[in-house]
């Protein structure tokens, strides 16, 4: 029997498994890179820790991931937001070494679950996590990142470490993303397929000419710069942290939602079911995995990025390449200095006015779902978990138990299925209206 043709997605300029030629590959993969490098290096600056180690780490942790899910689904992995409280507390306490057996905690947790998954099979997942669930945490993913954005693009950080608004920061911004809008809609080519690459390099120079830029870092940096990797029983002495596993392992189950919505972005991008082929399994050893290597090496927890799908959907290139590419990238640039240093001196409202367009294109695939499974808001039940979900995930309306806190996203995407499992199909008074109606008929 002829094997069955593998699924190509047409609709895209560079599917999942098309390989772009050398010179575009590389433009295209420092592109992702970019697109991540602001928040995976701010977390670390948040933390106190090597903003090179946490370049490496993920660097080689999105290699990890390509790796284990088989080359079949295109994500980056970077530093995640949603363990910086605990890590800021452990840094004052343990040091490095207890965040990283927290990290690294993270990780085996990650890698238990997929076990648990890989045994029961992941058929649940369309049953818990139908179009009326899915729409609106897509929308949330993108959404609740709106105020980080604007924050980037309009407040300044004072010596003081207080921010104020700058009128210049917002015009540097609103220039970066009206570019890139531009760069989108009118280039040709392959210079069409780097929209956002061009627009951070454009608001990089008018950010300069505006005088936002600090040069001095770069000017300061070595060429060559070893991170400074934190290595247990090589760069310090073991020793075993129990409250630092309990403060970190437990946020694993926040962020496991975050990941899981993050694929069904990349479903519906792809056209494809990777909760199916490779496996949520695989989906969450990988994230697992890159999490225990960068506790490995003094990096932060890593989780997928965002800001790459986005780049993902704008550019429809979804190369796998393309991101193994950019993780290779981050990995050299870890170790130059000069160039380690020229991208951390991108201003935040170039981040900002990128972001814009970044996260709005993730919140618009979330709002293409509801509208391609024709979703009927007529529906009280439908109307009723959409809002609970976009408003308590917007909003961030975190839920706080003593020391551990779970974002919006992670309280909205509980309920969200809580509601779609307890709620029925119809409202008493939508019953009692068709019943009306049907007697009438008769």
């Amino acid at each position: 029997m002829a094997k069955e043709k593998e699924f190509h997605n047409d609709d895209v300029v560079l599917d999942i498994h098309d390989r772009p030629t050398l010179g575009h590959w590389i433009g295209l993969s420092i592109q992702h890179m970019f697109a991540m490098f602001g928040s995976t290096v701010l977390v670390p600056i948040l933390v106190g820790l090597n903003p090179g180690i946490a370049l490496f780490s993920s660097g080689v942790g999105t290699l990890i991931y390509i790796l284990i899910t088989k080359g079949k689904i295109p994500a980056y992995m970077g530093s995640s937001f949603s363990f910086i409280v605990p890590m800021v507390a452990l840094m004052k306490t343990t040091g490095y070494p207890g965040i990283a057996q927290g990290t690294v905690a993270v990780g085996l947790v990650y890698l238990i679950v997929a076990l648990m998954v890989s045994v029961v099979g992941s058929d649940w997942i369309n049953k818990i996590l139908p179009p009326i669930v899915v729409g609106p945490i897509v929308m949330v993913i993108g959404l609740s990142l709106a105020g980080t954005a604007a924050t980037d693009a309009t407040m300044r950080t004072l010596a003081s470490g207080k921010t104020t608004y700058d009128w210049r920061y917002f015009v540097v911004a609103l220039i970066t993303l009206l570019v890139t809008i531009g760069f989108n809609m009118y280039l040709k080519g392959f210079i069409s397929l780097i929209p956002i690459l061009l627009g951070i390099v454009v608001g990089y120079v008018v950010a300069a000419l505006m005088g936002i830029v600090d040069f001095s870092g770069v000017a300061s940096a070595a060429w060559f710069s070893l991170p400074k990797f934190q290595v247990p029983f090589l760069t310090y002495h073991f020793h075993f942290y129990w409250g630092a596993v309990l403060s970190l392992a437990p946020i694993a189950f926040v962020t496991m939602t975050e990941h899981t919505g993050h694929i069904m972005v990349l479903n519906k991008l792809t056209k494809r079911n990777f909760f199916v082929d490779p496996g949520l399994n695989h989906t969450l050893a990988g994230d697992g995995t890159a999490s225990i290597i960068a506790g490995l090496v003094g990096g932060p927890p890593v989780t997928s990025y965002g800001e790459n799908i986005g780049v993902l959907a704008i550019t429809k290139v979804h190369s796998v390449y393309v991101l193994a590419g950019a993780g290779v990238f981050a990995i050299i640039f870890s170790f130059i200095g000069k160039l380690s240093a020229l991208i951390q001196s991108i201003p935040s409202p170039v981040i900002g006015g990128i972001s814009f367009l970044l996260f709005g294109t993730i919140a618009s695939n979330g709002l293409r779902v509801l509208i391609d499974e024709k979703i009927d808001f007529n529906i009280k039940r439908n109307l009723m978990i959409a809002s609970a979900i976009l408003v308590i995930g917007i909003g961030n309306a975190y839920l706080k138990l003593g020391q551990y806190r779970f974002s919006g996203l992670a309280v909205a995407t509980v309920l969200g299925i809580g509601l779609n499992l307890v709620l029925p199909q119809k409202a008493a008074s939508e019953r009692e209206f068709y019943e009306k109606r049907t007697q009438a008929k008769k």
